[in-house]
């Protein structure tokens, strides 16, 4: 069983974690690292994706009242449409080499919704996949946003779980471009969980569901988890 580092970095800017990712993309491709979970919070950004205009079309707000809200508009390197991220997310950004034997990006993206619906389970919440659509959802209602990116088997970007953002944030935009269904959160489905009781669960399904060994020595190895 190959072993995953788990990095909870708290808020991070959104150009400071993309650089990040980067280099951490590099240094697995070198084998100069294992495979890595960041774990992160951003403030107020939208990020486009690189298919067409990447979504700049689907974002209702001017510059000006974007501006006027601190909230910067980001490309990103990733597919899919525009997405908000904001506080009260949890960001995972996966930077793993899925060769031998997980080379399918179709697979990447279920097992990633799998971690998720999993968490929501958790939590007494019944998520699950929508035909035809990525992400997370809850009746009509989009729970867990999933955008990657696969460079020669080494994914970054991935997935932004929505615990307790400001949900009128997603006024701003048409969310991933799907113009008739709504975005939830956790707290919004009745769950008071905190962040890190959150991420613990996140670990514990990712490890689970990618046949990952949490290290002991990530600074994030926590009693929740190692149970």
């Amino acid at each position: 069983m190959r072993s995953i580092e788990i990095r909870r970095l708290g808020q991070t800017a959104y150009a400071d974690a993309l650089a990040l990712q980067r280099a951490l993309v590099e240094d697995r491709r070198a084998a100069r690292i294992g495979d890595v979970l960041l774990l992160v919070e951003h403030p107020r950004v939208l990020t486009v994706g690189v298919r067409s205009d990447g979504g700049r079309s689907h974002i209702l707000a001017s510059p000006d009242a974007l501006a006027a809200r601190g909230i910067e508009v980001h490309e990103t390197g990733r597919g899919g449409d525009v997405t908000y991220h904001g506080p009260g997310q949890i960001v995972g950004y996966p930077i793993i080499d899925l060769k031998p034997d997980r080379c399918d990006v179709h697979g990447y993206l279920r097992d990633l919704e799998e971690v998720l619906i999993r968490v929501a389970a958790d939590f007494g919440i019944d998520a699950a996949r929508v035909p035809g659509l990525t992400g997370v959802w809850v009746g009509e209602h989009k729970l867990a946003a999933i955008g990657v990116r696969i460079s020669r088997w080494i994914t970054s970007h991935g997935f932004a779980l929505n615990v307790a953002p400001d949900l009128e944030d997603f006024d701003l935009i048409v969310p991933c471009g799907i113009a008739d269904r709504g975005v939830t959160s956790l707290a919004r489905l009745g769950c008071r969980a905190t962040r890190s009781g959150v991420e613990d669960r996140i670990v514990r399904h990712f490890c689970a569901v990618f046949d990952r060994r949490l290290l002991e020595s990530s600074t994030s190895c926590v009693a929740s988890v190692a149970r």
